[in-house]
């Protein structure tokens, strides 16, 4: 069984991961850590674990943590590892950071976007960016940190990469408008995101300073070889779960000066995630909904071309619990271990 350890078990991508390791079969949790319920038991915390987890909630003492299980999962702010991560630590445990601490290879622009100082940038360059379906030969045994991907990313990233990836559109022209459930916010007590400021309305926010924005560009940057400036504008909706974005660019055209038709994109789609559990690229005409990936690890795509104005539409639907987070999480740590990728992870959307 490999032995883990859980910083911030009991945020909200902390106790996603305590769901779904209680269903994996090569796993098992031996340290629910938590600031703020130390000694309390997990399952007065989260009371659908209730006669599943007797654990205790205990500190956040990464050191000592390191020296008990095989593999970390740390569910922290932005900062938390980067200050505490070490050469001592690293040659004693695999840590799975679901923070942004180490995704963005440019330490400058990290420190730009998030506002705060990087306490240890020289493990940036070690770290693998674990989008499993791009990077998968990447995240192997010999890997010891893995930057897990946010869930506006993930989303993001997925959804354009193929095309990105073959050269069909112009990126220059990329534009993505997200739509998020609450629970991306975290479990943190804000103004903000209480009931009355969040129900029967939707609303902008980082309207051009969202701190994913330079996520998405170098990733998809790595796909394009080549630099990627977007437009991302990400929005809050009344609802506990999902991600859902539509991006917009313009579609190059072939050398007769004809647009790409539906069937040569698809081929294209088909080519990259045909093969890929957790990507479903929908029929035609079906646009991705986010109650059909809810409660799963999957991410549904779907796209339209637009012959009238040249652009394409792309569309992307996952839960930022699941595969945004604590469903991606897992999956790096299959991946880490040479499991069965997706062990842990056959979860059938819910509905309703």
């Amino acid at each position: 069984m490999i032995k883990i350890g859980i910083i911030g078990a009991t945020g909200y991508a902390g106790g996603e991961l305590v769901r779904i390791l209680a269903g994996h079969r090569e796993a098992e949790i031996v340290w629910y850590g938590s600031r703020s319920y130390i000694d309390q038991k997990y399952h007065q915390v989260y009371r659908n674990m209730f006669e599943i987890v007797e654990d205790v909630c205990r500190d956040d003492n990464l050191a000592e943590l390191a020296k008990q299980v095989d593999v970390i999962f740390t569910a922290t702010p932005q900062g938390f590892l980067a200050g505490l991560l070490t050469e001592e630590i690293l040659k004693d445990v695999k840590i799975v950071d679901l923070s942004a601490d180490y995704r963005i290879k440019d330490v400058e622009v990290y420190e730009k976007w998030y506002g705060i100082e990087h306490k240890s940038p020289q493990f940036i360059q070690e770290a693998v960016y674990g989008l499993c379906e791009i990077n998968r030969n990447q995240i192997t045994n010999q890997t010891r940190l893995v930057a897990n991907p946010g869930c506006y990313t993930t989303c993001s990233i997925l959804t354009a990469y193929p095309l990105v990836k073959e050269g069909l559109i112009d990126v220059d022209t990329l534009i993505v408008d997200a739509k998020s459930g609450t629970s991306g916010a975290g479990r943190g007590a804000k103004v903000p995101n209480l009931f009355c400021e969040v129900n029967e309305n939707i609303k902008a926010y980082g309207v051009a300073s969202h701190r994913h924005t330079p996520e998405i560009e170098e990733q998809l940057g790595y796909a394009g070889n080549c630099r990627v400036t977007i437009n991302f504008t990400p929005h809050l909706v009344p609802m506990n779960r999902g991600i859902l974005v539509t991006e917009y660019a313009s579609l190059k055209r072939k050398s007769d000066g004809t647009l790409p038709s539906y069937e040569e994109i698809r081929e294209v789609y088909d080519n990259y995630y045909k093969q890929e559990k957790f990507i479903r690229v929908l029929e035609r005409d079906c646009c991705p909904e986010t109650k059909w990936v809810e409660g799963s690890n999957y991410v549904d795509v779907g796209f339209v071309i637009d012959d009238r104005t040249g652009r394409i539409i792309m569309m992307g639907a996952l839960d930022n619990l699941v595969k945004g987070a604590a469903g991606q999480a897992v999956q790096n740590m299959n991946l880490l271990f040479g499991l069965k990728e997706s062990e842990g992870l056959e979860l059938v959307p819910c509905f309703p």
